[in-house]
């Protein structure tokens, strides 16, 4: 399982950012936006903005927080890295059907850059530049 640097996006124009600079990212989603955007939106925000930046790296990870029909309803969609909290209803087979879709389930987000804080976009290049180096 390879993790890039991770940072959290809020929607197609923080995507976009996180990808422009060409460097390995994990797109990862708010806390459970799967609840409340859904994998579909999801998908379609992914798929934007690799159009837009096709040759940069990246992985993408979904936050279902503990909804285990949301992270079901996400790997039929065919969106197969999640984040489960550990103690959700199903989370092992939820964890065994991504993992038969070359996918994982985390069980707590890894540590990302939020686009939605101050500043972030400033501090984008540091942090992807910075943890990429240390193989985070």
């Amino acid at each position: 399982m390879i993790v890039h640097p991770a940072v959290i996006v809020h929607g197609l124009a923080d995507a976009r950012a996180a990808l422009a600079p060409g460097l390995p990212v994990t797109l990862l989603s708010a806390p459970g936006a799967a609840a409340f955007a859904g994998c579909l939106w999801w998908k379609g925000i992914v798929a934007a903005a690799r159009t837009a930046n096709p040759e940069t790296e990246s992985i993408d990870i979904l936050d279902c927080a503990d909804a285990s029909g949301m992270a079901m309803g996400a790997l039929r969609s065919g969106v197969c890295r999640l984040v489960l909290w550990r103690q959700a209803p199903g989370w092992d087979a939820v964890a065994a059907i991504a993992a038969r879709q070359k996918g994982f389930v985390l069980f707590r987000a890894p540590p990302a850059l939020d686009l939605g804080e101050r500043n972030a976009i400033r501090r984008l290049h540091g942090w992807l530049r910075d943890l990429g180096a240390s193989g985070a």
